[in-house]
């Protein structure tokens, strides 16, 4: 399988590096208006994958995605410290205006697998400038609040971060809602699993969980920038997910017709992931708490998304 890559920068070149890491695809294409950057970073992956996989790694032009099976969108400007995913809206739109319309000329059946903050938003705009049904444009959503919340409670209950089932729910930004009512470690309840292994979860350190997650994005910018392993590799899974036809169960963003009453919103609940994308969503039972909190999400996102194309 072909996989493309708009925008080589960090989020853009660490995805192609887990994808070529991992071996899932056979071939990775990046391209960047900065021809010299795209061919620099896919030179320097090339040279990673005689350790660990056959995967070709290229730089290359807009010409090059024929036959791609998904396009990931990593292109436009970076998130600024200080600045919330939602004032990056307007540079990124127009980044997107130019690119959509390129890359399905080229590729009319691929996946949309969408990186760019803020992610929902640019979905819900992605969705429309594409034409393409919701579930062939995927937002990255939260996919990665989600692997901080598994994490985080994995850390403290003292189990591999595999054996909890959490999702992080809504917008990828800072209304998004951490599904706590229905966390499992392994088949247990979670508070229960803690209080089983002598490690209770109580308010305070729900707290500071959730603060977090949900500022993690903000930590790590101040410090170095802008962040880039951990949705590289998220990314990575959801293309693996495509590749293999795994019907897996991922917190992806796509247009949705109804979330907690909000019509047609881009937003994460937990999806099955397929061959042509997204072939089904699973909307979990909450507390009273998180509904109403995920519709302050939705409704959020919905006011932001609104004329925007």
């Amino acid at each position: 399988m072909k996989v493309a890559i708009i925008g080589a920068g960090m989020v853009g070149s660490a995805a192609a590096y887990a994808l070529a890491l991992a071996g899932t695809v056979s071939e990775v294409v990046l391209l960047d208006r900065n021809g010299r950057l795209a061919s620099a970073q896919a030179e320097d992956i090339a040279h990673a994958t005689p350790f660990h996989s056959a995967t070709t790694v290229r730089a290359g032009g807009y010409q090059d995605l024929e036959g791609a099976q998904v396009i990931i969108l990593a292109c436009g400007v970076n998130q600024q410290p200080g600045e919330s995913r939602l004032l990056l809206l307007e540079r990124n739109t127009e980044v997107f205006r130019a690119v959509v319309h390129r890359a399905l000329a080229v590729a009319p059946d691929s996946v949309l697998l969408v990186a760019s903050n803020p992610v929902d938003i640019m979905t819900h705009i992605t969705t429309r400038l594409s034409g393409l049904p919701p579930q062939r444009v995927i937002g990255s959503g939260t996919i990665l609040d989600t692997a901080r919340f598994r994490s985080l409670l994995g850390r403290h209950l003292g189990i591999s971060a595999q054996s909890v089932h959490a999702y992080v729910l809504g917008e990828h930004g800072d209304s998004e809602v951490l599904a706590w009512s229905n966390a499992l470690a392994g088949s247990v309840r979670i508070n229960a699993f803690a209080d089983q292994v002598g490690r209770p979860l109580d308010d305070a350190l729900r707290a500071a969980i959730d603060d977090d997650v949900r500022n993690a994005a903000y930590r790590i910018i101040e410090g170095k920038g802008s962040t880039y392993y951990g949705i590289g590799a998220g990314l990575a899974r959801i293309v693996k997910a495509i590749a293999r036809d795994q019907r897996a169960v991922l917190s992806v963003s796509i247009v949705t017709p109804d979330v907690e009453g909000v019509r047609d919103v881009a937003l994460s609940v937990p999806r099955i992931i397929g061959a042509k994308g997204v072939l089904g969503d699973l909307f979990p039972e909450l507390s009273e708490e998180e509904h109403a909190a995920l519709k302050r999400s939705a409704r959020l996102l919905q006011e932001k998304a609104a004329g925007l194309v």
